[in-house]
């Protein structure tokens, strides 16, 4: 059976069938000829080589309206930018340019995006191939419906992009805020009060280790994952969010195991956990009671704040460039980096009254609920096109 010429989307109004195509009918191809070392700091120019990233160049190679994608490398097949204007191009990255009238570039970009990867992929796995040769995008099959129905799906695609954009900005905007009152809110190298102070609080902070500040540090459970019983949580280093530090929900499998006797390793409200060794070492997590019931693996070390500290507080403290570099300088090992319990407890760190590390750690509590808030806006909107690019498109 034929496969049919129209989309599971369209736009009202709109009911012909898409005609099909071979991109060498609607447009030309080529690589550019700059080589990885004519990147100029600050140059007049964009530079576009086999990467996200957009360099810097004193000379372009064309001026005009392009879809580019990598033909070699980590990011071979992926379709990065549009470019309308004038710009410098490297060797191993594929442009398609002078459209045909009967082709919207920017309707192309989004189409290309959505198809060709996937076809790379394909015929990698057909015949090993590790690069993007010419036929691979001339011979390449797509859907054109009229000019004014790609219009409108340029134009749509135009605005769900504009609008991650306008999230993300606004996510990097608060995460650099939090970078910046993580400086300003705890006290730097040699001082023992902060630069930015909750109005009505005075006093120098006392120094404190995190062994004083934490009743007991206590190694996990070495138990493999697949012996838990289906119900109750298993916490892992992989399972913590790189960015977040949020509880990202682990699946336990296997029935019929009593565990009673772990109770000492189920994680209570406050806890922090630390991961022991690894390249996640130093890595932390604050534990809620929202997380449910959790046990925490080998790998992870638990600190139990002791009920006259803060645990917002000092959970907040492990995210500053003073503990980056304590962990820096206590994991280096002949071998694989770590950190042991011993050594965690002796990360100083200054302490306040019981009253302004809460306000603190309130402080920041809400402010990461302001990230996390965007971060679910960028990533449902991010979650949105993908779905339209798969049905707007035949």
């Amino acid at each position: 059976m034929p496969k049919p010429q129209t989309p599971a989307i369209r736009f009202a109004g709109f009911t012909e069938e898409w005609e099909q195509r071979k991109i060498k009918d609607v447009c030309s191809i080529s690589t550019g000829k700059s080589n990885t070392q004519d990147n100029v700091k600050d140059g007049i120019y964009p530079f576009y080589v086999r990467s996200p990233i957009i360099e810097r160049s004193n000379k372009y190679l064309f001026d005009e309206e392009a879809v580019l994608t990598v033909g070699d490398g980590v990011g071979t097949g992926k379709v990065f930018h549009y470019v309308n204007g004038k710009y410098d191009l490297h060797q191993r990255v594929y442009r398609m340019y002078g459209f045909s009238d009967e082709i919207i570039a920017k309707y192309f970009y989004y189409l290309f995006s959505e198809k060709f990867y996937n076809r790379v992929m394909m015929m990698t796995a057909k015949t090993s191939v590790d690069s993007v040769r010419y036929e691979m995008i001339a011979d390449m099959d797509i859907s054109i419906p009229c000019i004014e129905e790609q219009k409108q799906i340029a134009t749509f695609f135009d605005f769900l992009d504009h609008l991650i954009s306008l999230h993300q900005r606004k996510y990097t905007k608060l995460v650099s805020i939090k970078r910046s009152m993580l400086e300003k809110m705890f006290p730097k190298n040699g001082a023992n009060v902060p630069e930015i102070r909750f109005e009505g609080f005075t006093g120098e902070w006392e120094r404190r280790k995190l062994g004083e500040i934490c009743s007991s540090f206590s190694y996990g459970l070495n138990v493999a994952a697949k012996e838990f019983d289906g119900k109750n949580k298993y916490i892992r280093i992989t399972d913590i969010d790189d960015e977040t530090r949020t509880f990202m929900d682990s699946d336990i499998t296997s029935p019929d195991i009593d565990l009673t006797y772990a109770d000492d390793y189920r994680l209570q409200e406050g806890d922090i956990v630390f991961a022991r060794t690894g390249a996640s070492v130093g890595k932390t997590f604050i534990y809620k009671e929202t997380d449910g019931l959790v046990y925490y693996a080998g790998f992870l070390i638990r600190g139990r704040v002791r009920p006259e500290y803060s645990s917002e507080f000092v959970f907040q403290n492990t995210l500053t460039e003073q503990y980056s570099q304590f962990i820096r300088l206590t994991s280096q090992r002949s071998g694989q980096p770590g950190v042991n319990a011993q050594e965690y407890a002796e990360f100083k760190l200054f302490c306040p009254s019981y009253q302004e590390q809460e306000q603190i750690g309130r402080f920041f509590l809400e402010l990461d609920s302001l990230i996390a808030q965007q971060q679910c806006k960028v990533e449902k909107l991010v979650r949105v096109k993908k779905s339209c690019l798969e049905k707007m498109f035949v």
